[in-house]
């Protein structure tokens, strides 16, 4: 096992889903409000969803597909449990 090779693949993958964790709710939450409320969303404004509602679910999302991605990274380098 390359150690480098999988800490790389494992930080690249945090970083990326902290990119969409800080975009859905800071970015869509806090900047953007006032032009995604512009969108109906379920019958609420689109800004005050993400505010509320969406970045909870976004975040849900990340953990799951956190946790399958680094089962496939572990697999990748021969670090699985299996």
């Amino acid at each position: 096992m390359n150690s480098n090779s999988y800490w790389r693949d494992n930080l690249r993958l945090i970083v990326i889903c902290l990119i969409v964790w800080f975009t859905c709710s800071y970015g869509f939450g806090v900047l953007l409000v006032d032009e995604l409320n512009r969108i109906q969303f379920a019958g609420f404004k689109l800004g005050f969803w993400f505010a509320q509602q969406g970045s909870i679910y976004v975040f849900l999302v990340l953990i799951f597909f956190y946790a399958h991605r680094m089962a496939m990274i572990d697999k990748k380098h021969d670090v699985d449990e299996d």
